[in-house]
C-alpha cells in the first residue's frame, strides 16, 4: 500500500508521533497502520499517546535573554512529577523552548505548536514535544509562554526562584543603560516573585477594579457592628484609609522594599537612578508560578505500591 501524506498524518494524530518516524514506520510496514503503531510502540515512541491525559501540574518556569539584551521569553513547561523536573534532560529541553519562543512569531499556543522546531526542523515544537513524552516517559506540555521585545533604551533582566518554580521578566527603561540596572531588575523581580503585586503603580489599577473593592470595603465597614453608631461620613473616612492600605500592598513601587523595609520600591529606584544619572521607570513585568490555577494530581503513595504488586 502506497504510504500517502494523508496516512503520515493520520499516523501523527492517532500516536503523536513526529512525521518522519511515522513515515518511516508506515514505508516499515508497507502502509499497515496497526501494524506501523505497533512498530512506533515497540520502538517507545507511541507512548506517549497513552500519557496525554495525565495530569501534568508540576515542571519548571525558565528565561532566555538574547546576549544584546533586545529581547527575553518566559516559559512554563509542565511535567507529571517534581523528580521529572528536577531532571536535567527535562530542564535542558525547557531550555530550549525558551529559545524557541524568543525566535516566535506566534500569538497563541496553537500557533506556537505549529512551527517548525528549530533545535531539530523535522520537527514542529508540538511533534518535539511528543519525543520528548516518549523519552522522558511523563506526560508534558507547554503550557505558556511570554515574549518582551525592547523598544527602547534600558535593560530587559529574568530572575528565577527555587530552581524553577517561580519566574520573573521585567523591562526597565533608562537613557544610561548602565550596569547597575542589572542589579536593580534582579531586587526588584525577586520583590515580585515574593509578593506577587498585581500592578506596577497605581496608574494601572483599572478603576473598575477601585469601583469594586470599595463596593466590598464599604459591606463589610455597615455589617461590622462596631461601626454601628458611627455617622456615614467617618465610615467613608475608614473606607478611603483601608483603600489606600490595601493599594500600597497590590501596587509593586508602593510596597515596602523587601531588602530595606525604610524604603519603598520606588525610592528604592530613585536612588539607583542618582546614581546612573537619569530617570528610571518599570515598563513591565510578568510572573509565572509553576502549576498556578491547575489542578494538582493527588495520590496516595502506599495505594499506589498496591496496585503496582497487583
Amino acid at each position: 500500500m502506497a504510504v500517502t501524506a494523508a496516512l503520515v498524518k493520520e499516523l501523527r494524530e492517532m500516536t503523536g508521533v513526529g512525521m518522519m518516524d511515522c513515515k518511516k514506520a508506515l514505508t516499515e510496514t508497507d502502509g499497515n497502520l496497526e501494524k506501523a503503531v505497533e512498530l512506533l510502540r515497540e520502538k517507545g515512541l507511541a507512548a506517549s499517546a497513552k500519557k496525554a491525559g495525565r495530569i501534568a501540574s508540576e515542571g519548571m518556569v525558565d528565561v532566555f535573554v538574547s546576549d544584546d539584551n533586545k529581547i527575553a521569553t518566559i516559559v512554563e513547561v509542565n511535567s507529571e512529577t517534581d523528580f521529572v523536573a528536577k531532571n536535567q534532560l527535562f530542564r535542558d529541553y525547557v531550555a530550549l523552548v525558551a529559545k524557541q519562543a524568543a525566535n516566535s512569531a506566534a500569538a497563541d499556543m496553537d500557533a506556537f505548536f505549529a512551527e517548525t522546531w528549530e533545535a531539530d526542523a523535522q520537527y514542529t515544537v508540538k511533534e518535539a514535544l511528543s519525543q520528548q513524552v516518549a523519552v522522558i516517559g511523563e506526560n508534558l506540555n507547554i503550557r505558556r509562554f511570554e515574549k518582551y521585545e525592547k523598544a527602547g533604551s534600558g535593560k530587559l533582566v529574568s530572575y528565577i526562584h527555587g530552581g524553577g518554580r517561580i519566574g520573573v521578566m521585567i523591562e526597565l527603561a533608562c537613557e544610561n543603560e548602565a550596569e547597575e540596572l542589572v542589579e536593580l531588575g534582579k531586587n526588584v523581580a525577586m520583590q515580585i516573585a515574593a509578593l506577587n503585586p498585581k500592578f506596577a503603580s497605581r496608574a494601572e489599577v483599572p478603576a473598575d477594579y477601585i469601583a469594586k473593592e470599595t463596593e466590598i470595603l464599604t459591606i463589610q465597614a455597615k455589617n461590622d457592628p462596631k461601626n454601628a453608631s458611627k455617622p456615614d461620613n467617618i465610615i467613608e473616612k475608614m473606607i478611603v484609609g483601608r483603600l489606600q492600605k490595601e493599594m500600597k500592598e497590590i501596587c509593586l513601587v508602593e510596597q515596602p522594599y523587601v531588602k530595606d523595609g525604610d524604603l519603598t520600591v520606588q525610592k528604592y529606584i530613585d536612588s539607583v537612578a542618582k546614581v546612573v544619572g537619569a530617570p528610571i521607570s518599570i515598563v513591565r513585568y510578568v510572573r509565572f508560578e509553576t502549576g498556578e490555577g491547575l489542578e494538582k494530581k493527588e495520590e496516595n503513595f502506599a495505594d499506589e505500591v498496591a496496585k503496582a504488586m497487583a
